[in-house]
């Protein structure tokens, strides 16, 4: 399983999570930078997304939408704000309505994904600081730990088909 450690902190209002990948940097970076591909790992494994709107560019707009087992579905996006091909990308992260707007009345994260490949493999550091203290408990109670972490952790088997 890739990830190897997750860290979270109300103080700091951050979650970190750290993953482990055999592959390079460049195949790990397409992973997020392919819409269709991004889909196959974007949520935990029963909860598959759809991914509406792509750009991986600063001020560029991820959409998608994540469909439960029952056929509910959930709406997120990202605000991209700084990329750095393929070493690192940034981006505000937060649930959203069904027209795919933000929704106001969730917590939001600004999220930095960083890449680092030695001997072959890359690690990956995904940090999340939420606005504030309560925002973090919010989606730790959510289950996020467990549901990025599950999420992060088919990785490897996209990368092996």
């Amino acid at each position: 399983m890739p990830v190897i450690d997750v860290q979270h902190d109300l103080d700091s209002r951050t979650l970190t999570i750290t993953a482990e990948f055999a592959a390079g940097r460049e195949r790990i970076w397409q992973l997020y930078a392919d819409p269709r591909q991004l889909e196959k790992i974007w949520g935990p494994p029963t909860y598959p997304a759809t991914v509406v709107d792509h750009s991986l560019t600063p001020g560029g707009l991820v959409t998608y939408f994540m469909t439960s087992p029952e056929g509910e579905k959930f709406a997120g996006y990202w605000k991209v704000t700084a990329v750095d091909e393929p070493r690192t990308f940034s981006f505000e992260d937060g649930f959203a309505n069904q027209d795919l707007t933000p929704n106001p009345n969730m917590p939001v994260a600004h999220n930095v994904y960083t890449f680092t490949e030695q001997d072959g493999r890359t690690r990956a550091e995904y940090v999340s600081t939420y606005e504030t203290a309560e925002g973090l408990q919010k989606v730790l109670e959510m289950g996020v730990i467990e549901g990025s972490s599950a999420a992060i952790d088919q990785i490897d088997t996209l990368l092996a088909s």
